[in-house]
């Protein structure tokens, strides 16, 4: 049986059907995105800057990730607090390295696109104000 009545079909036979299924239990299900050290050096950076990186990254693979490793060393955060700012910096280096070595397949190509796309998404979701704080989500 469809689950959607078609046009001909009333909504009340469908409703029939599911009288006796138990209500929902009201189960909330919690999704964490799980990254690996890579992904995770992704500076928060302000939004302009990110933008910057990804229109870099978009016509020179690499090199937008190579900028935003020295916003490393300036002070933006990444979801790894619990490393060094240096090996975030190197982190940083060695995926533009690989987006650079891999972009003769076009693996790094896009690879580089995706990096800058999350640079973007990162500084919208935590964006910066004027002063350069973090805004209270």
């Amino acid at each position: 049986m469809d689950p959607f009545p078609k046009d001909g079909e009333s909504a009340a036979a469908g409703g029939e059907a599911s009288r006796g299924a138990a209500p929902s239990s009201g189960v909330v299900v919690q999704v964490r995105e799980k990254k690996g050290p890579l992904r995770a050096a992704i500076p928060y950076m302000p939004f302009p800057v990110a933008v910057i990186c990804l229109f870099l990254n978009t016509f020179v693979p690499g090199l937008g990730t190579f900028v935003s490793a020295f916003t490393v060393l300036c002070g933006a955060r990444t979801d790894l607090p619990d490393r060094h700012m240096c090996c975030v910096f190197w982190l940083n280096i060695a995926a533009a390295l690989i987006q650079i070595l891999t972009a003769i397949v076009m693996v790094g190509w896009i690879m580089s696109i995706f990096w800058g796309m999350d640079m973007v998404i990162l500084a919208s979701k935590y964006g910066y104000k004027e002063q350069g704080m973090p805004q209270q989500l």
